[in-house]
């Protein structure tokens, strides 16, 4: 990935921290459990916690030691090193088929059912969806054990601000506050796009990065679609919709560990949120960047599932739909205090984001933060990736999230350039990338 993010030019002059904690789980009476990015420190740290539970421990952990075997060779390995390096992940697929498979198609809701532990078994089901598959969570902690999963200083705007440069330098126009509504077709091509003012632009080739609900049932208006492209939008889990709120407070936190994703502590009481009841927060604090808030102070977030059609339903009215952000602001504050007595008087800055907010921003269906779950039911998407075309259209293309199970940044990048190595086959022309200047 670290070779991807050069070639669209991310990660060139960007400051990247790698935290010690992937996250934290915090309990009553002053117990907890602190996932460790490094596989030998996370093995001491569940068997102190909870001995009895030593053999599927045990087990996760040597799952993840296997995960560490995949380990794609860079772009600029010498051949004969890139072929050896290919050779060995070939051998330990043959010899350890069984595993990936196995771990390919189990839950974390399965796996934890053999722990004894409840709060290990509660920590476990909170790293991940419970639907998800444990195949992806050791690959997780094989990143944070090698030092491949870091965060960048200044997070999410300045890498989409270098993106955008790499592109317009290459010749690349971005046209801003434009919104798609069609995708226009003739004799089964396609030939363009409508937008939603009624500009019209033509193009010999369209390609999607959007919203796959979307583009596939209203921009083309489901003309396009076989079995095949209706069963993901008809029986795969889709990340959830949220709640995400972001706080500034007038507090440093250098006291707290800085982590992956933060951490969670156990509520005194259950609390009514919207339309979830929650027992525990999680809470990230960015105390590992100080250029998101002034000298002194400090970012934090939360995130929580949350139903999209109960907030569908709640934005009819604007002044209900408000009234509960604001009511879900000064509850979060107040919980916040259970863990930081006397946060309320620091906060300085709050903004309650729902999935309309998602939808009205990314277009997202139902407002989901990401795209498809990796569950059993398409974990092998890493041995057969998803179609970036639809039947009886050429000239069209797909790529991002809805083509690439698991979601997030390193997906659009993974899908994009997927998609331009077929589009190079096609026009019989070889696919190169390049570098530009800086580490």
């Amino acid at each position: 990935m670290h070779d991807y993010w050069k070639e669209v030019g991310i990660v060139q002059g960007r400051e990247f921290v790698y935290a010690d904690e992937y996250i934290r789980f915090e309990g009553p009476g002053g117990r907890k459990i602190v996932f460790y990015g490094d596989v030998d420190r996370l093995e001491k740290e569940l068997l102190d916690f909870s001995p009895r539970d030593k053999e599927p421990i045990l087990e996760f952990i040597n799952g993840i030691r296997f995960a560490l075997n995949f380990d794609q060779p860079s772009v600029d390995t010498p051949f004969l090193k890139k072929i050896g390096n290919t050779a060995r992940i070939m051998y330990t697929l043959l010899i350890h088929g069984k595993q990936f498979k196995k771990w390919g198609k189990t839950t974390p809701q399965e796996f934890t059912a053999r722990l004894s532990d409840p709060m290990l078994k509660d920590a476990i089901n909170e790293l991940w969806l419970p639907d998800f598959s444990m195949l992806f969570m050791l690959f997780t902690f094989a990143y944070l054990h090698k030092k491949n999963a870091g965060y960048p200083i200044g997070g999410s705007l300045p890498m989409s601000r270098a993106l955008e440069a790499r592109y317009t330098e290459l010749g690349g126009v971005i046209n801003y506050n434009k919104k798609v509504e069609k995708i226009l077709t003739e004799g089964n091509m396609a030939c363009g796009i409508k937008l939603s003012d009624a500009t019209e632009f033509r193009a010999s080739r369209v390609v999607s990065a959007a919203d796959g609900y979307s583009t596939i049932y209203k921009m083309l208006d489901d003309k396009y679609a076989d079995a095949k492209i209706h069963e993901p939008y008809e029986k795969w889990p889709r990340f959830p919709s949220l709640i995400f709120a972001g706080f500034g407070v007038n507090r440093t936190f250098n006291d707290e560990p800085v982590t992956v994703s933060g951490f969670s502590y156990q509520l005194e009481k259950p609390v009514r949120i919207a339309d979830e009841t929650i027992v525990r927060l999680p809470v990230h604090i960015y105390n590992q960047d100080k250029s998101l808030a002034p000298d002194g102070k400090t970012v934090l977030t939360i995130m929580l599932a949350s139903d999209y059609d109960y907030w569908k339903k709640l934005s009819e009215n604007k002044d209900a739909y408000n009234r509960k952000k604001e009511e879900i602001g000064k509850q979060l504050i107040e919980l916040l205090g259970q863990r930081f007595p006397g946060i309320s008087s620091q906060i300085e800055m709050m903004n309650i984001a729902t999935p309309m907010t998602f939808e009205r921003y990314t277009g997202n269906w139902n407002g989901s933060f990401e795209g498809w779950l990796i569950t059993p039911l398409n974990a092998n998407i890493m041995m057969k990736p998803m179609s970036q075309t639809l039947p009886g259209l050429s000239d069209f293309y797909m790529c991002g999230q809805w083509v690439e199970p698991g979601g997030g940044l390193p997906t659009g990048v993974m899908s994009g350039r997927r998609l331009l190595k077929k589009i190079c086959k096609e026009d019989g022309r070889k696919f190169r990338t390049t570098f530009i200047a800086g580490e």
